[in-house]
């Protein structure tokens, strides 16, 4: 049976999918949805499918087993529970929305009715994550420590605060859910955010460009995790997560995960593409009712998102705040 797949929205990552769709058999990328008719059309081009804009014209005149959210932040909300009224099983790409308020009612949502979802945080498929959760399960872990450090991308939502919410929440999310998913849930966050240059060397920068944030989790580890987006162009940034136990250490980056132990240290080098896997556990759900595959549904994300915004809240009150499970707040 072909799956018939709506994408909506047009920008890079709506492409990553597309591409990986693509390649799969018995399934067809059947409608593409964009701000425009224009940018719809370009991109519907590529993939033989047809164009919309306007979320409800696509849904009414198209038979769609599943759709894909690729979407700036501040753009969910409305296509969300257009899907769930009409029991559309959707895969949403990170970060649900700029704040909590929205994703907690999405989630409700989705949990009344049971719908089938999945959420982009690609980091959990990849074969070094889980050797790293593996490898850690049973120990004590002390405290670990992350980091996303960059560029500022040129985008004009990314640098507003409305937004994108701010990087913590739009690119540091992934680490701050690899940290969930290795080492346990985060319970307490204490942050620290300020704007240093790049409000002064662009328009319309209202994010801040410097970030720490202090975490503890269920467990009692601490951990730190960092981000910057004040690198110039041509300097190399860092994304990765390093854990301490008594055994060890564990460095992991995109690139593979470097273990140091009394007996040496031993690299291995990440080799699977984490984007086809996501998508792989996904589809493999559609066609089979499955869900086991999926590591990122929307109620586990919820609780990344959590922590995210938590910290936002925590930099402007200067406050530590205690993080309880969010579908408890709905």
């Amino acid at each position: 049976m072909t799956l018939h797949i709506g994408i909506i929205g047009t920008g890079w990552f709506s492409k990553v999918h597309a591409d990986l769709l693509q390649q799969i058999k018995d399934v067809k990328i059947q409608a593409i949805l964009g701000t425009s008719k224009e940018k719809a059309q370009t991109m519907a081009v590529k993939y033989g499918a047809v164009s919309y804009e306007d979320v409800t014209t696509m849904l009414e005149q198209e038979h769609l087993d599943a759709v894909y959210v690729c979407v700036p932040p501040m753009a969910h909300g409305e296509i969300e529970f257009a899907l769930i009224e009409r029991g559309i099983p959707f895969f949403v790409e990170k970060p649900l929305s700029v704040d909590l308020d929205l994703p907690m009612r999405i989630e409700a949502a989705v949990r009344e009715t049971g719908l089938l979802t999945a959420v982009g945080y690609h980091l959990r498929y990849q074969k070094n994550a889980e050797k790293l959760k593996r490898e850690l399960s049973g120990q004590t872990i002390g405290m670990a420590s992350g980091c996303w450090n960059g560029g500022m991308p040129g985008v004009a939502w990314w640098r507003d605060q409305e937004g994108s919410g701010g990087q913590f929440i739009e690119q540091t999310t992934h680490i701050v859910d690899l940290l969930r998913y290795v080492a346990g849930e985060v319970v307490e966050v204490q942050a620290m955010y300020a704007g240093r240059s790049m409000h002064k060397l662009h328009e319309g920068v209202t994010v801040p460009d410097v970030g720490t944030v202090n975490l503890k989790l269920q467990n009692g580890a601490v951990a730190n995790i960092m981000n910057t987006c004040l690198l110039p162009d041509g300097v190399a940034g860092r994304a990765g997560l390093t854990l301490y136990t008594s055994e060890g250490i564990w460095d992991w980056n995109p690139e593979q995960l470097a273990v140091s132990l009394t007996d040496g240290q031993r690299t291995t080098a990440n080799d699977n593409n984490p984007y086809k896997s996501e998508t792989e556990a996904f589809l493999h759900a559609l066609r089979t009712g499955d869900r086991s595959l999926i590591r990122s549904d929307y109620h586990d994300a919820l609780r990344t998102q959590a922590v995210t915004v938590a910290a936002l809240q925590s930099a402007r009150s200067g406050e530590r705040l205690f993080i309880s499970e969010p579908a408890n707040q709905t």
